[in-house]
């Protein structure tokens, strides 16, 4: 049986700006791959079709999906205002037949979707929602389980001294077609108005190991690099040139990238035909495409944006560089 999946990529992606001046969110690389790519590869033959609302840069989307195909049907659909992770499910109402996904597209895990549906499946549940265990819950859901993983109580963001757990809700979310029925139209919040009324119809929850990470931040986002990479990955591109150049694992070089003279790593990505020059050092921060990096440059924790030109001698810490400016509204 085939099931559809909402991927939730609503919002403008603020805290990653100025890089999603450039590019909605969900296209923001990883590893050479959009953010949202990487959730789509992990879903199972089954989920036959990826429904996204979306209004940010809703074209630019479109763009990468014709260029870029997919192995399953994607479809976009308007969402002219924000509508909270239940509204945007409503407003899709039309496209869902059966039981379905929702799937919040910023982030991303090791989680086996398969046995996901397998599991809420299995336990004739209303909802499953996926838990990822955390040692400091501030800013997420938490979910109470009882011995046969069915959920007794949810927070929604509790204080950290009221949370009952560290479970939180890792943003993967099985559900029976009738959860539709209690959605209202509007901007609703599946976690803060859905789920605490629908507790008792059987929400059940998923626990699953290896990685998590939300990719909301700066800091966030650079580390689903490093956790995609590993600690001993060290990978360097035949066709990129690296003359003089001091690795230090785990660091990946792409494709016609020159690094002459620089140091590189621990925690380095440098993307297709990027350059980095002479007595210069990158160190738990990515370069992307295009990217030139002077001499004698310092780039720690930090993201150069595609086309952005260092000068030489320049310090870039903790920060996102780039030459993307605010679209003009109107």
């Amino acid at each position: 049986m085939t099931v559809k999946a909402v991927l939730l990529v609503g919002g403008m992606g603020t805290r990653l700006r100025p890089l999603t001046y450039r590019l909605p969110k969900p296209l923001v690389p990883v590893l050479g791959k959009p953010l949202m790519m990487h959730v789509i590869d992990k879903l199972p033959k089954e989920v036959d079709e990826i429904i996204i609302p979306i209004s940010y840069k809703k074209d630019v989307m479109e763009d990468y999906l014709k260029r870029h195909h997919p192995k399953r049907k994607v479809t976009l659909v308007d969402e002219p205002t924000a509508l909270g992770t239940g509204g945007a499910v409503k407003a899709v109402e039309r496209l869902i037949d059966g039981p379905f996904l929702v799937i919040n597209g910023d982030s991303i895990w090791s989680l086996d979707v398969g046995k996901f549906i397998e599991f809420h499946r299995k336990k004739k549940a209303f909802v499953t929602i996926s838990l990822w265990p955390v040692e400091d819950i501030t800013g997420y859901g938490v979910a109470d389980l009882d011995e046969e993983q069915r959920i007794r109580r949810f927070q929604e963001k509790p204080k950290k001294e009221e949370a009952f757990s560290n479970l939180i809700n890792a943003g993967v979310y099985g559900l029976e077609h009738e959860v539709l029925d209690h959605i209202g139209k509007g901007f609703v919040s599946m976690e803060r108005e859905v789920f605490p009324k629908i507790l008792e119809k059987g929400m059940y929850g998923y626990k699953f190991g290896g990685y998590w990470v939300d990719c909301g931040k700066r800091e966030d986002l650079l580390e689903a690099y490093w956790t995609l990479m590993g600690d001993e990955t060290k990978s360097v591109s035949k066709e990129a040139v690296f003359e003089g150049a001091d690795f230090r694992k785990p660091i990946m070089v792409m494709e016609k990238a020159v690094v002459a003279g620089a140091v590189i790593g621990p925690r380095a990505y440098i993307s297709d035909r990027a350059v980095v020059g002479m007595r210069s050092r990158v160190e738990r921060s990515v370069v992307l495409e295009d990217a030139r990096i002077g001499t004698r440059c310092t780039v720690v924790d930090s993201i150069v944006d595609a086309g952005v030109t260092v000068p030489d001698g320049t310090d870039v810490k903790s920060t996102i560089l780039s030459d993307a400016k605010p679209q003009p509204s109107g």
